[in-house]
């Protein structure tokens, strides 16, 4: 134990002193090329680096804390949306939904000596054709014949070729929407044919003669709409032909 206590003691002994730390060194001679005085730096050179508006003091935060500085001034939802929500269209209207003027569309084709408005007959309402197409359908459902496909397929393909037709014949032209809103409407005598055919059969003398009656009905009030809508004096028999044509297959799937 004496051996390895005296070994300790000589191999941490070193002639290092502390007062050597200031010292520089040397390492190229006494030309003094690579001598490193880190004493001797000045490090208040660096502040020459920086911008002077960095090294001004901050200042202090005078506000209060989780009470941001209000820099917007609040505006209410009335400045966005207009003076007041009362001012707004109710949505049905923005809709295109109009019950006044479908009300007004369906007595127009039931009475038709009734003369036709020419500025309502001219607005774009697909609502009443789709609940009279619905409404058409449904009769022939509680007849037992399921054909909705082709009450919607039959009617696109009148509509386009009505839309063709009476913007051949017409001066101002007429858009699609006003040709399917008119043949829809039109169509509101054909229901009352097929809503006979769930209690009556349609196949003897009298349901030919109702049958067309019904076709004479629709056509007519269709033509009528027309003419007052797209200034069509003195071609009503000509537009009515057409629409005779597209109600009597409508007229063919009620009775058979």
């Amino acid at each position: 134990m004496s051996g390895f206590d005296s070994f300790n003691a000589d191999y941490f002994q070193s002639s290092y002193s502390i007062d050597e730390q200031g010292q520089p060194y040397d390492y190229g001679g006494s030309d003094g090329a690579y001598s490193r005085q880190f004493e001797g730096y000045d490090y208040s050179q660096q502040s020459g680096f920086f911008p002077p508006e960095m090294m001004q003091q901050q200042q202090p935060y005078m506000g209060q804390i989780y009470q941001p500085t209000q820099t917007y001034t609040p505006t209410s939802a009335q400045s966005f949306y207009g003076s007041s929500f009362e001012d707004e269209p109710p949505l049905l209207e923005e809709l295109g939904i109009n019950f006044d003027h479908i009300w007004q569309k369906t007595l127009t084709v039931l009475h038709p000596l009734k003369v036709a408005d020419g500025s309502i007959m001219n607005e774009t309402d697909l609502a009443g054709p789709m609940v009279f197409c619905l409404a058409f359908g449904a009769t022939l459902l509680l007849a037992g014949k399921i054909q909705f496909g082709y009450v919607y397929g039959i009617s696109a393909i009148g509509c386009v070729g009505m839309f063709c037709l009476l913007n051949l014949m017409s001066m101002t032209g007429v858009s699609f929407g006003c040709v399917a809103s008119v043949l829809g409407y039109c169509l509101l005598p054909m229901i009352l044919l097929s809503t006979f055919a769930i209690a009556f059969s349609l196949q003897g003398m009298m349901g030919i003669i109702l049958t067309a009656g019904i076709i004479g009905w629709c056509s007519f009030s269709a033509s009528k709409i027309f003419i007052s809508a797209l200034a069509m004096e003195g071609q009503q028999l000509l537009v009515a032909y057409p629409c005779a044509l597209l109600y009597g297959v409508f007229a063919l799937i009620s009775v058979f």
